[in-house]
């Protein structure tokens, strides 16, 4: 049931996992590896399809890409027919075989002593940007720092990170803080950043 909690305008739905992933994750800043692959990850299987069709096999997904540590999943290949029949996700060669080859980009800097944390929180100064969008009307799909930081990870290696998945994976990690004004988390997550 819904709250008296005011939330982005998104997030104002009937769907609990939907208000739950607004509430406790989406927009909040995220510096763990595991985690921030796992956004990533859910991101490209969100291309083209809606945010809740991918919360709604999340889990499926955690199964499917061994909690997505990216240290196994790197080895996932084997495993592609065993992916492509698995009903349970979303059965898209492309965007699984990314999700390998993104293991293997973040593993190997690993070996290199650079997490993807540092790596990607580089690209905007270790601090959330901080955006005033009052509606979800003006949020843009993509921005120029997306496109920066798309254009620097498909030189690194990474796959399926064009412009739009990017700035969608910058809004999850907290890399941008895109709640509407009115939303109840904007305010904290501005001060926590600041």
């Amino acid at each position: 049931m819904k709250s008296d909690l005011i939330r982005c305008s998104w997030a104002n739905t009937d769907n609990e996992l939907m208000r739950n992933y607004h509430d406790n994750e989406w927009g909040r800043p995220c510096h763990d590896d595991q985690k921030l692959f796992e956004l990533l990850s859910l991101e490209i299987m969100q291309a083209g399809l809606s945010w809740q069709t991918v919360l709604n096999k999340r889990s499926a997904f955690k199964d499917a890409f061994v909690d997505f540590d990216y240290l196994k999943v790197q080895s996932l290949e084997p495993q592609l027919p065993q992916l492509l029949a698995n009903a349970q996700i979303i059965r898209n060669k492309r965007k699984i075989l990314a999700i390998i080859a993104n293991a293997k980009v973040i593993a190997s800097m690993a070996s290199q002593g650079t997490t993807f944390n540092h790596y990607l929180w580089s690209f905007v100064n270790q601090t959330p940007i901080q955006h005033h969008y009052r509606s979800h009307e003006e949020i843009p799909s993509t921005t120029e720092v997306a496109k920066q930081i798309s254009k620097q990870m498909k030189l690194a290696g990474f796959k399926f990170t064009g412009p739009v998945v990017i700035y969608s994976f910058m809004q999850a990690a907290g890399l941008v803080n895109d709640h509407e004004t009115g939303c109840f988390l904007y305010q904290k997550i501005a001060h926590d950043a600041g």
